[in-house]
Parts: structure tokens; sequence; C-alpha cells
């Protein structure tokens, strides 16, 4: 299975090219209601480890063939910041980037740990998610593992909150029912007033999930948004449109399908002429499905 992903339409990076550090299987501390993989056991640690060279030949080999890429988004297939040698590839990373930015997406967990922060200090941009800022609601939403404790995350945002200098952003991911009360909400903008990161991500169930939850509609983030401070960066998350087009074969569509089913906005704003035609053949051996608007992997 293939490192690199993408480029794909990120809502809020622009052209991302993805980096999947753990490409085989699912390895994660978090087993989210929300999340768009499959449900699967919790793990501390990678059991299956890619090396930082086979990462970095790929990365290079994927901006030699797509241009004008504004991010390069570090990400798992489970949760990134467990990948041991994190450290070392971003500064590899950082050695040839140029003008593009270094992103990651993480779900927080490990922040507490002086060896994380270290590496995630090499970033120019962390986007961390906090869905709950109460044990109860946490333990409901993102079902971490037992040795995962909020307190610890929280307390490890404040310390890298005063150390980080680059975009420093929160996602919030709302399901209905859960997290979307105004009592949680309440404790969310405590928290956020002390951590005050640059952006607030507000967001919600946009794939489908591993387990049976709701998502809020764009107007129900909209009235939740007003709940949280004037001083907090509060931004509801919507699709960026990108102009410019790329050429997928057929292995690429299926290997970003694989990791992330595309809407037909997507596709318009991604997919060139010859890509589209690629589309409609996978469509036609039916590797692929049209099914509640995603294009997906045939079931």
């Amino acid at each position: 299975m293939s490192i690199i992903f993408g480029p794909i339409n990120s809502r809020r990076f622009g052209k991302s090219l993805g980096v999947d550090l753990s490409p085989s299987f699912k390895q994660c501390n978090f087993d989210c209601l929300y999340c768009e993989l499959k449900s699967s056991k919790v793990t501390n640690s990678y059991k299956d480890i890619v090396g930082v060279d086979e990462v970095i030949k790929e990365i290079k080999e994927a901006l030699e063939k797509y241009k004008d890429i504004d991010f390069i988004t570090i990400t798992a297939n489970g949760e990134p910041t467990l990948y041991p040698n994190l450290k070392e590839l971003i500064k590899k990373i950082n050695s040839f980037k140029g003008n593009i930015k270094s992103l990651i997406l993480s779900n927080g967990s490990t922040i507490y740990k002086k060896e994380v922060q270290e590496a995630l200090i090499e970033f120019d941009v962390v986007k961390l998610s906090l869905d709950c800022a109460t044990k109860r609601c946490f333990k409901r939403v993102d079902r971490a593992s037992k040795e995962i404790d909020l307190e610890d995350i929280k307390r490890g945002m404040l310390e890298f909150r005063k150390k980080f200098k680059n975009r420093f952003q929160i996602e919030i991911l709302f399901v209905k029912g859960i997290n979307d009360k105004k009592e949680e909400i309440e404790k969310l903008n405590q928290f956020l007033l002390e951590l005050k990161p640059n952006i607030i991500d507000l967001n919600s169930i946009d794939r489908p999930p591993a387990y049976r939850v709701e998502g809020l509609s764009y107007n129900e983030l909209f009235e939740i948004s007003t709940l949280f401070s004037k001083e907090l960066n509060i931004n509801i998350a919507n699709k960026k449109r990108i102009d410019a087009k790329f050429s997928y074969s057929k292995e690429e569509i299926l290997e970003t399908i694989k990791r992330r089913p595309l809407k037909r906005e997507d596709i318009e704003a991604l997919f060139d002429i010859n890509s589209k035609k690629e589309l409609e053949a996978l469509l036609k051996t039916q590797k692929i499905e049209l099914k509640n608007g995603f294009y997906q992997l045939k079931e």
C-alpha cells in the first residue's frame, strides 16, 4: 500500500499531499465514534513501522509529479504521533520542502510527552483534536486506550502552546447528542480561552462513520459557534475549492478513495478530464461505487 495519497482538496489547507505513516492497517490509540476508518482495537504503539528513508523517497517522487502543492500533510491510518521516528522524519522533510508548508493532523493524545512536543515543534502547522473538555464526554466520543487521561492531554496542550510559535489549530468534531450540549461547550470554551489557539475549527461528521452516530448541519454548527467567546477565532469548516486539476491513474484513484471517500465536488475540483474518464471506468468495473454522495470502494 502506498504511503502517499492525493493531492486532495482539503477544506482547510488547500492542495494537500497526504503522507500516511501507517499505510498497512489502522494503528490508533483512539476508536472514535465518528472515525471514517473501521473500528479496531486501540494500541499505544506501532506494530508495523515504515522506514524514514522510504517515506522521504515517496514524498520526493510525488513532489516531482505534482507541482504547486500547498501542504505536505502528515497523517496516518490511525494516529501519526505514535510513529517512533517522527522527529527525524520532519527534520528531513524540512530540509527540502522549500516554501511548501508542513502540517500534522493529530488527535492530541500524546501531546504531553516531551519527545512528541520536540517533534511537533518542527512543523509549520500543528492541528490537534479536542472533542471534549470533560472526562465523561471524552470517554464516550473518543474511546481512548485506558492509559490516556484527558487531563494529561489538556496539560500537554498548554505546555506545547507556550513553546510553539507557528500556527496552532484545534479541531472540535461534534457528534449529535453527545458533545454538542451546552454544558460541554461551556467547558470547552473555558479551556480554549486559556489555550489560545490561532484557529478553532468546528466540524461534524462528513463521511460514513465507524459507528451509528449522526453529525450536525451547518446551521447547528453556526448556533454552537455563537456559544463560544468572541475572543476565540472560531471557524466553521468548509471545503475550499481548488482551481488546479491533477492527473490520476486508476491505481492512484483507488489509493486515494481507499483512505478518504470523495464527493462530487472533490472530483470537480481536483480531477482533469482524463482522470474523470479513469473514474468512470472504475465505476463500470464496479471496483468503486457512488453511495450516499461519496465515491468509495465497492463493499
